[in-house]
């Protein structure tokens, strides 16, 4: 079964569209887990992963059976070196076998060989010694797509041979997006609709039996007018939305980033899940020590009002 179906299955199976995003901070974290780990003479970075580790798995256990996927930020875990790559490496094998399907969020780009092995890194295997082994093995990834097809066909190849998915940067929700995407070419088109025609054409041979493609786009929940206008340009790619709760976005904007049937997009949240016990709607409930609980509370919310707002728009 190709991503592209696998994501359907699990939205159905789950009746929910959301995506919990795994960028953690020591400041997240509950002192109980942290005094577990920081001791004397202790290796500050093999702590912190630890750290990690723990905070991601309780996340994780109250959450795998509400939500269809998780989302790494592969910076939250470089920053602590190899020991962070090897909570990011964890966290992945947890989430998988909890039956979640993982989305790294790298934004890979490179072109030729270099492409070719961030794809195999991420989305296919490498030959050592005479066998293939799977590196890191995620689902999909997010990819950037500014050096156009040379930087994005590695990438698509892995999607095909080994059933995994892409994510490409069309309209992203930081404020200064516009500086380069709102540009106009001299066809009339701005550089982030052009980026969707292109998302369309790559993603030709990936086309599920759900009818969407390996090969979608990251659109931001603070532009919800182009979110709207960008669902109806990109009728078969999936739409992973970022943006919504502590950035700002709110359920009545991404709700035009669905089809009839509830499909077609993925709506990320990542403070607002992990930090859910600092919500106004939880923080007199829930302490630091049950962010787990908190976290499961506002997922099970988020997940009504998405649907709600589908269902309305």
């Amino acid at each position: 079964m190709n991503f592209t179906d696998k994501l359907a299955k699990q939205i159905k199976l789950k009746n929910n569209p959301s995506v919990l995003g795994l960028d953690p901070k020591l400041e997240y974290i509950p002192a109980s887990i942290k005094e577990k780990y920081f001791v004397k003479n202790v290796n500050y970075q093999k702590a912190a992963a630890e750290c990690i580790i723990e905070f991601n798995k309780r996340l994780i256990d109250a959450l795998y059976d509400v939500i269809p996927a998780v989302k790494p930020q592969l910076a939250y875990y470089e920053m602590y070196g190899i020991e962070g790559i090897r909570a990011f490496n964890e966290t992945i094998g947890y989430a998988k076998e909890k039956g979640l399907l993982v989305i790294a969020d790298g934004k890979r780009n490179d072109i030729g060989t270099t492409a070719q092995a961030y794809a195999a890194a991420y989305l296919g295997k490498t030959p050592i010694n005479g066998t293939e082994q799977e590196a890191f093995g995620v689902d999909a990834l997010t990819v950037n797509a500014y050096l156009g097809i040379d930087g994005v066909k590695p990438f698509i190849e892995e999607c095909e041979k080994n059933d995994r998915g892409i994510f490409i940067l069309v309209k992203t929700s930081n404020p200064s997006s516009g500086q380069l995407q709102d540009l106009k070419l001299q066809d009339g088109r701005t550089i982030y609709e052009t980026m969707a025609d292109l998302v369309n054409e790559w993603g030709s041979t990936t086309a599920g039996q759900c009818g969407y493609s390996s090969v979608g786009a990251v659109v931001g929940a603070t532009y919800p007018k182009q979110l709207s206008e960008l669902r109806k340009r990109m009728p078969k790619a999936w739409i992973l939305v970022p943006g919504y709760g502590a950035q700002g976005g709110t359920a009545q904007d991404v709700a035009a980033a669905f089809d009839k049937n509830g499909l077609g997009a993925i709506i990320n949240a990542s403070r607002s899940l992990m930090c859910a016990y600092r919500l106004d709607a939880w923080k007199d409930k829930f302490t630091h020590e049950d962010f787990g609980k908190a976290a499961r509370a506002e997922a099970e919310r988020m997940r009504d009002e998405i649907n709600r707002a589908i269902s309305e728009f």
